[in-house]
């Protein structure tokens, strides 16, 4: 869970804790506190940023649902910015090229090319990393994903996890350059674990 404050110029307030099965629970809290150590109100906010992913269903869903909501009661725009080039910018690396990867479970990362901090260049896209590991031998890696599987990802850099001071400073820098956001919606790379039973029956109401 990780919320921030930008004004435009740079932040002036963020909270960031890494807890994937309460993000639910400390968004909102968190977003009172970051107003609370600006000392401003939530009617201050005049556009709202929320990373799009890939990333886990849940994560997704709440952040996202919660910057509509945001948006909608605020009357402001809501912009989705790739979570992956969140983790890029926020490594500072200019002389690429390198790699982030993160989490995805299943023994597979979310990952993609970057040229610099700014430049994707391929992906993002889930694979298992030793399917991956010609294609990214020797590159520098950015992430948890990146850290978890050592024999693929040999040169790990941080950070591991996105924030949202990096996501809201990125989108900052695009909106100042007249670049077009992502629609708030989330970037799934694969089905969901959830799947309705092959042998469910319908029952109809009498």
């Amino acid at each position: 869970m990780t919320v921030a404050l930008h004004d435009g110029t740079s932040v002036i307030a963020e909270s960031s804790q890494v807890d994937a099965r309460r993000h639910g629970e400390l968004l909102l809290p968190a977003v009172h506190r970051v107003l609370a150590d600006a000392g401003l109100r939530l009617d201050a906010v005049t556009a709202v940023v929320a990373g799009v992913g890939p990333g886990p269903y849940t994560g997704l869903r709440v952040g996202l649902m919660t910057a509509d909501t945001f948006g909608l009661a605020l009357g402001v725009p809501v912009h989705g910015v790739c979570t992956l080039d969140g983790l890029a910018y926020a490594s500072g690396i200019e002389d690429g090229p390198f790699v982030v990867a993160t989490d995805a479970r299943r023994k597979e990362v979310y990952w993609a090319r970057y040229e610099d901090a700014r430049t994707r260049v391929g992906g993002p896209a889930v694979d298992r990393p030793a399917d991956i590991a010609e294609e990214v031998a020797g590159l520098p890696a950015v992430g948890a994903g990146a850290a978890l599987y050592p024999d693929a990802f040999a040169d790990v850099r941080g950070p591991e996890h996105v924030t949202a001071a990096a996501l809201a400073s990125l989108a900052a820098e695009k909106l100042a350059a007249g670049e077009e956001l992502l629609e708030p919606r989330p970037l799934y790379l694969r089905r969901p674990d959830a799947q309705v039973p092959k042998n469910y029956k319908v029952v109809t109401p009498q």
